[in-house]
């Protein structure tokens, strides 16, 4: 059905005035969002969306709008300024101790005051649960927390950590109500209660959601200012499906994720009311390895696929001008940004590769499995790890297959370590070198990874974060990226741009998706302004 036959009369008066000065009483209905991204309760992942579990793109999109952080990042990026609260900083040199004092009046949604003992239960919360996702090692630092008062709080860190103000930024931080949120156990389903710039209502079949409907809260005090009083987001099985609704305007617009065809189409021959838009981007792309597993625990193997593996080709098969290859963790536009991969194995050479095996005693041809997500980010994945599987094959060093599972078991899989090879995509929980290094190789990180390195994890981690000028860290990062190459319990392989396409009439678009994939759903509106 088209959306334009939906109206919703009980706002239509008190948006009178917005709607005349944007063109019309069909501004009124709900602004809604595309998304490829999949939702549901699975019995290894019953809280898809508790703060304390919750680590994707997708559903920390879902909230950002809905449970309030004491600092976000502004607008167009850059250090994180005060949101839930009024004010934040180190007390100290040595950025050990970090303080915050409330916005004055703030409640949850249901008009609940919030205090900062909410603040202190749900980052306790989130520390006491430790869910086996990772998300517990983005707050893993902080020793205690100290109250002051009913609006002061002070984390005192165990090590100096210059990137903790963007870690209190991240949704694992949100401020969470005691009276909806158990302090030791997840929340299971899809409810979400927070005192975020929206409320949240969600439809769903089963086990898995098909609508987000995003209301103003009235309620709200914070830092952003929302252009809208309603936003939908409405998961779709692919980026086809996706592209059609927008077509034939069923939605206003759609995010994550288009397909390399789709951008192609769209930018060299527009469709009428519809625009295509680039984005600053900083998604990666990489394939990890269990280290324990038999296949790939020789570092050899590991460094023969490094040998092997031809980005450029791969990236202009599959994706052409939407993304570049990458050599490093850290994507180029980020501080500390090197080329140790190319330093180490230059370009593709399966005469090298053959060489490293030899000389590591290892049989060939080598058996690996290639695993991947079918349905998390993009249409594009299957033919990406077809490519990969060929250059391995065509080495004659590889006897490769590849596998593919939905996300919601592939990702249960690969932390439980039954993938030896696996395919994934980071989008970063905030612009720094730190979030690139650490949720792969500190403890308790994101990949639940087997590998550790003692010299990166105790001395150089630690060491990069004491760095207030992020730029006086890259020596630093250099060293960790050397280490990585040598040992390659990752590999990476490109790095993307974002688009987002919307219909003609919705205007904030350059906006609404920010350099770390977070969708701003408040920075869209109607009409021209």
């Amino acid at each position: 059905m088209n959306r334009k036959t939906l109206v919703l009369p009980a706002v239509a008066g008190l948006l009178a005035p917005l709607l005349a000065a944007c063109g019309g009483s069909e501004d009124a209905r709900a602004i809604t969002v595309g998304t490829t991204d999949q939702f549901i309760v699975t019995e290894d992942a019953p809280a898809p969306l508790d703060p304390a579990y919750a680590y994707d793109t997708g559903a920390w999109n879902i909230l950002r709008q809905t449970v309030q952080t004491l600092l976000h990042v502004p607008r167009g990026g850059g250090e994180p300024v005060p949101e839930a609260a009024q004010t934040c900083g180190f007390s100290d040199k040595a950025s050990e101790s970090y303080r915050c004092t409330l916005r004055s009046g703030l409640t949850f949604a249901d008009g609940t005051p919030i205090t900062a003992e909410d603040v202190k239960f749900s980052i306790e919360r989130v520390l006491k649960i430790k869910s086996d996702n990772g998300t517990a090692a983005l707050l893993s630092n902080i020793d205690t927390i100290e109250t002051q008062g009913t609006d002061g709080i002070v984390f005192h860190l165990k090590t100096p950590d210059a990137t903790f103000p963007y870690k209190l930024s991240t949704p694992v931080a949100g401020i969470l109500s005691k009276d909806k949120y158990a302090a030791d156990k997840l929340r299971d389903g899809f409810d979400v209660d927070g005192s975020g710039p929206y409320t949240m209502k969600v439809e769903h079949e089963g086990d898995k959601a098909t609508r987000f409907v995003f209301t103003k809260n009235p309620a709200y005090k914070g830092d952003i200012t929302l252009r809208n009083d309603k936003v939908e987001l409405r998961p779709f099985a692919d980026s086809d499906a996706m592209g059609a609704a927008l077509e034939h305007d069923d939605i206003d617009m759609m995010a994550r994720s288009l397909s390399q065809k789709q951008i192609k189409d769209l930018t060299e021959t527009p469709k009428e009311k519809i625009r295509v838009t680039e984005v600053p981007g900083l998604e990666i792309r990489y394939l990890g390895f269990n280290t324990e597993a038999p296949s790939v625990e020789q570092k050899a193997v590991r460094q023969a696929m490094a040998a092997v593996v031809d980005r450029g080709a791969l990236v202009n098969l599959v994706y052409g001008p939407t993304a570049e290859p990458l050599y490093s963790l850290i994507p180029s536009s980020i501080t500390g940004h090197a080329t140790p991969f190319f330093d180490e194995y230059g370009e593709p050479d399966p005469a090298r590769a053959a060489k490293i095996l030899k000389d590591a005693g290892v049989k060939t041809p080598v058996k690996v499995t290639l695993n991947y997500t079918t349905d998390h980010y993009g249409a594009e994945t299957a033919k990406e790890f077809e490519a990969l599987k060929n250059q391995l094959v065509a080495s004659e060093l590889f006897d490769a297959k590849v596998q593919g599972a939905e996300w919601s078991t592939f990702r249960t899989a690969q932390k439980r370590g039954d993938y030896a090879v696996y395919g994934l995509g980071w989008f970063p929980d905030y612009p720094d070198p730190d979030n690139y290094i650490a949720p792969f190789l500190d403890s308790g990180n994101f990949l639940n990874t087997p590998y550790v390195n003692e010299t990166v994890r105790e001395k150089l981690i630690p060491r990069s974060r004491r760095q207030a000028d992020r730029n006086a860290a890259s020596p630093v990062y250099a060293q960790i990226q050397k280490i990585i190459a040598k040992d390659v319990p990752v590999l990476p392989l490109w790095q993307g741009k974002q688009y987002v396409a919307a219909r003609d009439d919705l205007n904030g678009v350059e906006y609404a998706l920010n350099t770390s994939s977070d969708l701003l759903l408040w920075e869209l509106g109607r009409g021209t302004a």
